[in-house]
């Protein structure tokens, strides 16, 4: 698939514009402060709904407007697909092709976007919540129902948190916020197991023909919540780990163990990059996650991803940035 145009109106520093796309290589130039960053974001809450740029949809919203609207028409086997989302302060609607959603949830699997930035350069070195987040953002467009279930997730989590903070918590109350967490926390870890299972696979054959076969890239999901072999068994040792951890968790006054401290070890030869590779490594293992995220959403899919460089060539050395260019194959990018 692909995008054919877009049209803003009040999103970010746009007040109305209607632009149209190449349907390979569409190159964006302008000065700093222009809105080349705000065109990608704009392009990118069509897969997710989501900014990756922030978590409030208000600064989506042009400075003095009330509603902001991004409308885009993208070619999908064969067919036109035209999706609107509106922005009205903390409040979001979504229409495809013409017809209201109640969920916006519902755009998933629609439109499949990657963005690729400087700040995914970092993502091997920085704290574990990036690396999370990237797992989440990439498993919420290949599998709808991890959506629903990570914010069913963390509802619950901010319940049972809620109540660990007060003076004396009801422990029967408690049991039901274990339940809860166990149900949809489980679900999580297996999703996410599976998907790094997978994801290691081709991002293990990327970085050897990056490096030229000198280095063979590991990925390992670590979870402080040992993994088990199908959904039910998942959440009796979930929910026993809640029960057993009751005590640290009432005394810190928040949940210690669960899908919200997971990690994603990579290694280089058995090493920690995270903590031991060297910058090059660091980014040459980030861009291959990056080129395996692409290449598994299509094996997943059968679509191929729009791909979204925003002003990451010039965060990487001319071999990488060949590297990267010569794996773009015949998708949509915009540079």
């Amino acid at each position: 698939m692909y995008f054919k145009e877009i049209g803003l109106t009040n999103f970010r520093n746009y007040e109305n514009q209607k632009i149209d796309f190449h349907d390979k290589v569409n190159i964006i130039i302008g000065e700093n402060a222009q809105g080349k960053t705000n065109l990608l974001e704009a392009l990118y809450i069509m897969s997710l709904g989501k900014s990756f740029r922030t978590s409030k949809d208000n600064e989506m919203i042009r400075f003095g407007s009330e509603l902001a609207r991004v409308k885009t028409i993208s070619q999908k086997d064969g067919e036109e697909l035209c999706i609107e989302i509106g922005l009205i302060k903390n409040k979001k609607s979504l229409k495809i092709d013409g017809v209201k959603k109640k969920k916006i949830s519902e755009l998933l699997e629609n439109v499949y976007v990657v963005i690729f930035s400087p700040d995914d350069l970092k993502i091997v070195k920085d704290e574990p919540e990036k690396r999370r987040r990237f797992i989440d953002r990439e498993l919420c467009q290949l599998k709808p129902v991890y959506y629903d279930t990570l914010s069913r997730y963390k509802k619950a989590l901010s319940q049972r948190n809620f109540l660990l903070k007060e003076e004396n918590a009801d422990p029967s109350v408690l049991d039901i916020w274990d339940e809860e967490i166990a149900r949809y926390g489980s679900k999580i870890i297996l999703y996410r197991n599976d998907f790094i299972k997978k994801l290691r696979k081709i991002s293990r054959e990327i970085h050897s023909d990056l490096t030229e076969g000198k280095e063979e890239l590991d990925l390992h999901y670590e979870s402080d919540v040992p993994v088990g072999t199908d959904d039910e068994e998942q959440k009796t040792i979930f929910y026993n780990v809640l029960q057993e951890n009751r005590g640290r968790d009432l005394y810190r006054r928040t949940t210690l163990k669960g899908p919200h401290r997971d990690d994603l070890r990579i290694e280089i030869g058995g090493v920690d990059v995270r903590s031991f590779g060297s910058q090059g490594q660091q980014r040459t293992s980030a861009l291959s996650l990056k080129l395996a995220e692409l290449m598994l959403i299509e094996a997943e899919t059968g679509e191929k991803p729009v791909l979204l460089l925003d002003d990451v060539l010039s965060e990487l050395d001319r071999t990488r940035q060949r590297q990267l260019i010569t794996s773009f194959g015949d998708i949509q990018i915009f540079i």
